[in-house]
């Protein structure tokens, strides 16, 4: 069993940045592949970006690619999301997930544990 808190998500201009974190507990972590999604309100969870166990796999959503960078560190048992350059339409409620596989996935049911989320609010 894997369980995880996400932290740093809060209020914050356009154009602005903040780092979320995800730390999980349970002595696999390292073997699982993790991943970041979001949900706005009357929107459906979306994939933003996931990594290997090893850091070198690290897809990113076409709307996040070149301002969101994914990163673990293995021996702390978390995992970040720099988020920079905001934007309003970045506004959401952000979950992190694992899955029993090394590799990451970009698809929700892909994932076998969840967070319960931080939400993230981009001023304009």
């Amino acid at each position: 069993q894997v369980q995880l808190v996400e932290s740093g998500g809060g209020l914050v201009q356009a154009g602005g940045s903040l780092r979320l974190s995800c730390t999980a507990s349970g002595r696999t972590f390292s073997t699982y592949a993790m991943g970041w999604f979001r949900q706005a309100p009357g929107k459906e969870r979306e994939f933003v970006a996931a990594i290997s166990w090893s850091g070198d796999s690290t897809p990113y959503a076409d709307s996040v690619k070149g301002r969101f960078t994914i990163s673990r560190d293995n021996a702390k048992n978390t995992m970040y999301l720099q988020m920079n350059s905001l934007k309003p339409e970045d506004t959401a409620v952000y979950y992190c997930a694992s899955r029993r596989k090394s590799v990451p996935g970009t698809g929700i049911y892909e994932y076998d544990y969840w967070g319960q989320g931080t939400q993230v609010t981009v001023s304009s």
